[in-house]
């Protein structure tokens, strides 16, 4: 066997140094810390949607610049997840990670103080720049600390959470906040979480140097990336407006591959490149994330055209939105939280991911059939209840997509892992909303009535869903390997030997 590093991995003295092992009190205290952090990223992403109208009208938006208050968050988070998990590999994912909160809180602060249009997408913006680099390193962290399966399991399991109901509670939370008392409260509440989680990670995170800036310091791969991921989220969200066969779509679209596609080519070429191709050699790895990109593009007609659904069809309020979304999150907690560990132990994560998926596509094939009238209780809450696939089809995804990350590349895989969430967050948004609005139009060019034609387009939304979630399944199906369930401790196998 050879002793020579591969030209696309660093030299052994450029490795970072092991992640300092803590006691069990201190790890469970170091989870708490991320997944309260991860808690406040989601809720913020979602508790936005419902006081978009209040925001709309107190600040004199227009119908295209309010989209901006969620486009600028958006291209800020997904456009620098990457380089953010590979900065927290070279200078230490700790530092990354404070640097993120601290950055969010301030931004928080700035959002709920706007007072004008312009200062509140800066502050969305910047926002998105703080999630980012905070969200990026917090599954490497992660992964680094409980390293003995059952309890990776678990902890995933919690993180997981986080994702899968934190977008629900965010709209309850944003409907009471704004009816009570105004929009600026849904910015404002970030304050005194960003702090606690900024004074207590201080103290509990495990201190890491990370392998220093020459074990991967690609300006040019950053460049690229950064750039082609800014360009090409900028191009998706737009698409709602302009159309996908415009001139723009297609130009800055182009452009955008172009870009990516250079990325590529400089990470196969470069001696210390940002992202190591070995990364995408694990099936489990590869996999997960085209999985997770189709479900999180699905779950864009669950958590946001039911909601419209309920408003603009049901007349529902911000506040009863978001109470009627509740039993969605109580389920995903209680399966997440409750079985998701226990049942991916016993019969591996791969059979809970494709359990989970069955049930999401059942729930949206109810929701493809909903009355124009539905009522809540026989058309919708057991719809809600359904969505408890997201708690066991999330934390078994993670475990799959972070199953190859050694210590070395745990920022990357992390960042990767939350990179495609958001890009099947921009496609499913620009894809589901734009069928929504035509088969909306369609219809009511036909001469039905409004709240027909909104429920034949929501329908149509519905309904493209489920069909991205049954390609979810058969790629799951098809790439992800066989798990037999964990009967002792084994360490993540390390990406740079995975085949």
């Amino acid at each position: 066997m050879s002793t020579t590093a591969p030209p696309n991995r660093p030299a052994p003295e450029a490795l970072a140094p092991p992640t300092p092992q803590l006691s069990p009190s201190a790890r469970q205290s170091a989870l708490a810390v991320i997944a309260t952090s991860m808690l406040m990223i989601v809720l913020d992403g979602s508790i936005v949607t419902v006081a978009m109208p209040a925001v709309q009208d107190d600040l004199g938006f227009t119908p295209a610049g309010l989209s901006w208050v969620v486009n600028a968050y958006l291209i800020a988070f997904g456009s620098l997840l990457l380089l953010a998990g590979r900065l927290g590999d070279l200078i230490g994912r700790k530092p990354v990670f404070l640097s993120g909160i601290a950055l969010f809180t301030a931004a928080s602060l700035a959002a709920g103080a706007a007072g004008s249009p312009a200062v509140l997408i800066a502050a969305r913006f910047a926002q998105g720049v703080g999630s980012a680099m905070s969200a990026a390193v917090a599954l490497g962290i992660l992964v680094t600390l409980f390293t003995e399966p059952a309890e990776r399991a678990r902890a995933i399991a919690v993180f997981s959470f986080t994702g899968a109901a934190g977008a629900s509670i965010g709209q309850v939370l944003g409907g009471v906040l704004t009816d009570a008392l105004n929009w600026h409260w849904i910015f404002l509440i970030n304050l005194p979480i960003g702090l606690a989680v900024l004074l207590v990670a201080v103290r509990v995170l495990p201190a890491d140097r990370g392998r220093g800036l020459v074990g991967g310091a690609d300006v040019a791969g950053a460049l690229l990336v950064t750039g082609g991921l800014m360009l090409g989220i900028y191009t998706v969200v737009g698409v709602e407006t302009y159309g996908w066969s415009s001139a723009r779509t297609l130009g800055l679209g182009a452009l955008a591959l172009a870009l990516l596609a250079g990325f590529v080519l400089r990470q196969s070429t470069a001696r210390t490149p940002l992202m190591p191709l070995r990364i995408l050699r694990s099936r489990n790895v590869s996999g997960a994330n085209v999985v997770q990109m189709l479900m999180v593009a699905a779950l864009f007609s669950f958590q946001v055209v039911v909601a419209l659904h309920l408003q603009k069809v049901l007349g529902y309020g911000a506040a009863a939105t978001g109470l009627a979304m509740l039993p969605a999150a109580v389920a995903i907690g209680a399966v997440s939280l409750g079985l998701s560990a226990r049942l991916s132990a016993r019969f591996g994560e791969r059979a809970v991911l494709l359990t989970g998926i069955a049930l999401l596509i059942a729930a949206l094939g109810l929701l493809a059939r909903v009355p124009v009238r539905a009522d809540y209780v026989t058309d919708l809450l057991p719809v809600m209840l359904l969505a408890s696939g997201f708690g066991l089809a999330l934390p078994a995804l993670t475990s799959l997509g972070m199953s190859g990350a050694g210590a070395d590349d745990a920022g990357l895989a992390s960042g990767l892992f939350n990179t495609t969430q958001q890009i099947g967050m921009a496609l499913g948004v620009a894809v589901l909303s734009t069928l929504a609005a035509g088969r909306t139009e369609a219809l009511t060019a036909a001469g039905h009535p409004s709240a027909e034609a909104l429920t034949g387009g929501y329908r149509l939304a519905f309904t493209v869903g489920s069909a991205l979630l049954a390609a979810a399944f058969a790629v799951a199906f098809l790439t992800l390997r066989r798990e037999t369930g964990h009967r002792g401790p084994a360490p993540a196998p390390d990406l740079a030997t995975t085949p």
